[in-house]
């Protein structure tokens, strides 16, 4: 029997380390059992992704709010987890022309993970490619609910793509 991967997507969570944000309890009851987590860039200061590396190893990319991590992470980055090939960057920019732009910089890409915008997207682009954006935990902006993503991944296949709602 193949193992699959379980694996949650956070972004735009805006965690100072001596901050009043923290993360909900049910984002925190998402991650419990996770294989492995993605932070999609804004995560502020290194005390949250500390306190992430404690549940399962991480994967995290620069936000544009991330200036003390400057140096720390990266831009974008690219990893293969439970057999499919996953990309990771902050800024996808606009909607319009997305699922070109996405399989322009990550050819290769199965799942194309990113955040900035705090607005949940989980759509195939182009050629089946899974682009996901998990919204913000923390920051609902203008949408109706704070949010956290969950991929399933098993033998080079995505089985869950699912945006998880993680109120209070």
């Amino acid at each position: 029997m193949v193992a699959v991967v379980r694996v949650v997507v956070l972004a735009d969570t805006h965690v100072r380390d001596r901050g009043a944000t923290r993360l909900p309890s049910r984002a925190l009851a998402e991650l419990d059992g996770a294989d492995a987590i993605l932070h999609a860039g804004d995560v502020v200061e290194a005390g949250l992704l500390d306190a992430l590396r404690a549940i399962a190893p991480v994967h995290a990319v620069l936000g544009n709010n991330d200036g003390a991590l400057r140096g720390l992470l990266p831009e974008s980055l690219e990893l293969t987890l439970g057999g499919v090939r996953v990309a990771m960057l902050h800024d996808s920019g606009p909607r319009v022309g997305r699922e070109g732009r996405m399989r322009r910089r990550f050819p290769n890409a199965d799942v194309v993970v990113f955040g900035h915008s705090h607005i949940p997207w989980n759509a195939e682009g182009m050629d089946a490619q899974l682009l996901f954006n998990p919204g913000s935990a923390t920051q609902r902006r203008s949408q109706p609910h704070r949010t956290v993503g969950i991929l399933e991944l098993t033998a080079g296949r995505v089985h869950r793509h699912d945006i998880v709602v993680v109120d209070d």
